[in-house]
């Protein structure tokens, strides 16, 4: 069972409040580290200077990044309660009570091993996969924030979610806890753009699902790599992409082709596995991994390919 402790670049609350204060009364968790009100003579609370225009911050952007079973996602311990971190990509829904933490751990480290920036869009959850991206809506106003989970916490059991400063304010909750409705994004709604949704952005009509049965031998017919052989299983083909850059694979006249390309590199490049997709591009199948956010990110996975198959993999954009 991992236990919670200090990392090299310092002390995160999630990792020393449960040595020093395991038997004091009244603390219930991370969250209830400082008064949450936004006042600079708090413990924990804004800075005296606050910086301007934070209303404008932009939300963060879901990326597809792999989730591994151990470090910030390994079972742990606070307060005598056992917590156990989900290790798949899995919907989540909940409704409960978020607070937010600020200048006390700001420029501290996370579970997840990044510095904590009260001023960036990210949040704490005790059980999401670290990383991943979550919607929080404040049902009062109905204002929506998109936040990166990347530390763990509140530990207290009526509240769902830690909010960075920003976030809360964006969200208008710094008075104190307030009732909000949290969803994880999943890897399908990054990659088909789904999660944009409602937020106006238009992604266009979406074709009807296109399923993948095994295929019939010589079926597959790749543009530009060779078929493989591994019988597929039953998939669903989103039409649409997230923006961002893509790392394709190969473009396939007929599903299986794409599919069965698609099963090789499951087995063969495991950290891609969360990343791959096959869109329908007019008359072709095209099988890709993404979305990133930068092209550099992108042309450092596609050598990651070349290095690992000795194939070349083409860097796209879509917008």
């Amino acid at each position: 069972m991992q236990k919670i402790l200090s990392s090299r670049l310092g002390l995160s609350c999630r990792r020393w409040l449960p040595l020093l204060a395991a038997g004091a009364l009244g603390l219930a968790g991370c969250a209830s580290r400082a008064p949450l009100l936004p006042s600079s003579n708090s413990k924990d609370g804004p800075e005296a200077v606050i910086p301007a225009n934070l209303q404008q911050v932009p939300d963060a952007l879901p990326q597809i990044e792999p989730i591994r079973k151990g470090g910030p996602n390994k079972p742990y311990e606070v307060l005598g309660q056992r917590y156990e971190p989900i290790t798949i990509d899995a919907p989540l829904s909940e409704r409960g009570l978020a607070s937010w933490y600020g200048k006390k751990f700001h420029g501290r480290s996370t579970s997840s091993g990044e510095i904590y920036n009260m001023y960036a869009m990210t949040a704490a959850h005790p059980t999401m996969p670290i990383p991943s991206y979550a919607r929080v809506r404040n049902p009062a106003n109905g204002r929506e924030v998109l936040v990166r989970i990347n530390d763990r916490g509140p530990f207290h059991s009526s509240r769902i979610i830690d909010l960075s400063y920003t976030a809360a304010l964006k969200l208008d909750i710094l008075r104190g806890v307030t009732p909000v409705e949290l969803e994880r994004i999943t890897y399908e709604e990054i990659r088909s753009g789904a999660w944009q949704r409602g937020r106006g952005e238009e992604l266009g009509p979406v074709d009807p699902p296109v399923f993948a049965a095994a295929p019939p031998a010589g079926s597959a017919e790749p543009e530009s790599i060779a078929s493989m052989t591994a019988a597929a299983p039953v998939v669903t083909l989103p039409r649409h992409a997230a923006p961002g850059f893509w790392v394709q694979m190969g473009a396939y006249s007929k599903l299986d082709g794409a599919e069965q390309f698609r099963q090789k590199l499951l087995q063969e490049l495991d950290w891609m596995a969360p990343l791959l997709a096959v869109f329908k591009d007019g008359g072709l199948h095209r099988l890709q991994a993404g979305p990133y956010s930068s092209r550099e990110d992108a042309r450092q996975a596609a050598e990651r390919v070349k290095l690992a198959l000795n194939m070349n993999a083409l860097v796209v954009e879509r917008r």
